[in-house]
């Protein structure tokens, strides 16, 4: 790609950002969605998380790695479990990275 074409991109990107953005604050007052829509509106930014951090946990080297020899997976696996048994940011955020670390630096 040619710097042009890199400019040229990032100003369509920007317009369509802001394009898409911008419907929804001016007409926002103005476009009912269904309750079903709201309701899952929801969930997308948990969705949008786990879309980014599964492919990062699940595979090594671009193949599946699911197994306590992959650090990562082990890691995630266990803040896991500490958030649904103590619902504790900080606990889940310490033991996961505490297991993590533990295996990568001795497994």
């Amino acid at each position: 790609m040619s710097a042009a074409e890199v400019w040229v991109t990032i100003a369509l990107m920007t317009l369509v950002t802001v394009a898409t953005r911008t419907v929804m604050l001016v007409f926002g007052d103005r476009i009912v969605l269904p309750e079903r829509v709201q309701h899952a509106m929801r969930f997308a930014p948990a969705c949008a998380l786990t879309a980014l951090i599964a492919p990062e946990l699940l595979t090594e080297n671009g193949a599946w790695a699911i197994s306590i020899a992959n650090a990562k997976f082990v890691g995630g696996a266990t803040a896991i479990a500490v958030m649904l048994a103590t619902r504790s940011l900080l606990a889940t955020m310490g033991v996961g990275m505490a297991a993590y670390l533990a295996l990568q630096h001795f497994g």
